[in-house]
């Protein structure tokens, strides 16, 4: 049974909490501190601490077994990237019991200071409103300058807010943006799993809640693997791959000339080696390329499935798709499953059905899912 963490106590004229706490070398702590985050233990109420050697981070509950596990899984490629991986190899002791932590004062979150919840998504130093924000709850319209407002200050390290005008769209992906508050600017720098990628928000795609779902498929390259981003955007699938895993080559292709003027920005910022940026239709990827990926990522879900056919043939046998797809709740998996199947079967190739994931919900009745699929 997962331990709860005790009460607040009052000691030395401040307030502080006794906690379980995770144990990571200073220099490694905020890689740590964002893989930690997507299990939702690190307790943000407590202030961390560090002695000569480690840094200590408050969590909420002694995980479960089962989500040890998992925290142990999503660190080991970033562990192992580190200079003293034999250290860090001791996953036993990474957590900590009864440390005493001080007491954030609680500062106000957004909703705290407009008295209703909007939706928003922080990428790097910028804001960005959802698309949607048009009246709030007892229907009256929201002034979108006190949101940004509210935004900025809720979020410090926040310096501009700007609004979708509407959903994702176009070959490219993009955003019609309107700039509300603060820096006028849609580029900035986002940090995420140890990698840093420059993004211009109005000339190529990007979101940060797919950050959990990139971490996934790291975990499933193995060293000396082939991997073609199709659609690679910026870089995150790619950079963190070639940055994690030990592939033999990445291949990063998109047809967009800004994402890929990026993407090269990503890969020196980074100082990645193993990675070819290509600026092509993914459709002509074969010609160069066919049957050698070990991993072919489709992340391309509005219409990825105009280029299964290719897909496949870039696939060496048992090499496995990464096939991205928004599809309704009534039919999320079946029918993608089939277009694969189909795409096999005309190059007389089977498959393998090895996970069925839905990423996230994208809009009311819809949803981003994910197939991983074996092509034999």
């Amino acid at each position: 049974m997962t331990q709860k963490t005790q009460n607040t106590i009052s000691a030395d004229g401040f307030d502080v909490a006794v906690r379980y706490a995770f144990r990571v070398h200073k220099e490694d702590g905020e890689p740590v501190r964002r893989i930690l985050d997507e299990f939702d233990i690190v307790d943000y109420s407590c202030k961390p601490f560090a002695d000569d050697v480690y840094l200590y981070l408050p969590l909420l509950r002694y995980p479960e077994k089962e989500e040890r596990l998992a925290v142990r899984d999503c660190l080991m490629p970033l562990i192992l990237s580190l200079p003293h991986p034999k250290e860090k190899m001791e996953y036993h002791s990474w957590y900590v019991k009864d440390l005493s932590f001080q007491v954030h004062k609680k500062a106000p979150t957004v909703s705290d200071l407009l008295g209703f919840s909007v939706a928003y998504e922080i990428i790097g130093d910028i804001a960005v409103l959802d698309d949607k924000i048009a009246a709030n709850e007892s229907g009256d319209e929201i002034d979108v300058s006190k949101v940004a407002d509210a935004i900025l200050t809720a979020h410090p390290a926040v310096k501009t807010v700007l609004l979708s005008k509407g959903p994702i769209s176009g070959e490219f992906r993009t955003r019609d943006l309107e700039f509300i508050a603060g820096i006028d600017k849609t580029e900035t720098v986002h940090k995420e799993y140890g990698c840093k990628y420059k993004v211009d928000l109005g000339r190529a795609y990007f979101t940060p809640r797919l950050s959990t779902e990139r971490h996934r498929i790291l975990a499933q390259i193995e060293e000396g693997d082939v991997v073609i981003d199709m659609f690679a955007g910026v870089g995150p699938y790619s950079i963190l791959i070639a940055k994690s895993a030990k592939p033999a080559q990445v291949i990063a292709n998109d047809k967009n000339d800004a994402a890929v003027e990026l993407l090269n920005e990503n890969i020196a910022l980074n100082k990645v080696q193993n990675i070819t940026a290509l600026n092509e239709d993914a459709l002509f990827l074969a010609e160069k390329y066919a049957s050698t990926g070990d991993h072919v990522i489709m992340n391309l879900p509005h219409n990825a499935y105009d280029f299964l056919d290719t897909a496949v043939t870039l696939c060496k046998s048992g090499g496995i798709i990464h096939y991205y797809a928004m599809t309704s709740e009534d039919d999320l998996f079946d029918g993608s499953v089939t277009l694969i199947r189909e795409a096999a079967k005309k190059q007389g190739r089977e498959i393998e059905v090895l996970e069925t994931r839905n990423v996230r919900s994208y809009a009311p009745r819809q949803y981003n899912i994910c197939l991983d699929v074996r092509i034999l």
